[in-house]
């Protein structure tokens, strides 16, 4: 993750503008969840592409929308790593119950 943060800076910071305001980069990341959506209703819901749409592809989505959330993250000088365990710590204390286990799960956590 570190290494994405610094490739996304890396490629930022030739630019004279540098990074968009939070507040544009969280329209710029609502718009590409929404291509993101768009793409994922296409291929597993009931809405077809129409003939005349580009084929794009849901990886080539969560791309850009990670692009963003890097981007976002870096501007605020977030470290994705140390929100990434955060967010881990949380669910495995407070939610470490809340789901049915596999029982292969639950046989590994009682050796």
């Amino acid at each position: 993750m570190k290494e994405m943060q610094k490739q996304v800076d890396n490629y930022i910071s030739q630019f004279k503008e540098g990074y968009f305001s939070p507040l544009a980069m969280l329209a710029r990341m609502t718009e590409e969840l929404g291509e993101l959506a768009r793409e994922i209703n296409h291929t597993y819901g009931e809405k077809p592409k129409k003939d005349t749409e580009k084929e794009k592809a849901i990886i080539e989505e969560i791309g850009d929308n990670l692009f963003v959330l890097i981007c976002l993250a870096n501007s605020l000088n977030i470290d994705l790593e140390e929100a990434h365990q955060m967010v881990m710590n949380k669910f495995n204390n407070r939610d470490k119950n809340r789901w049915t286990r596999k029982e292969e799960v639950k046989n590994n956590e009682s050796h």
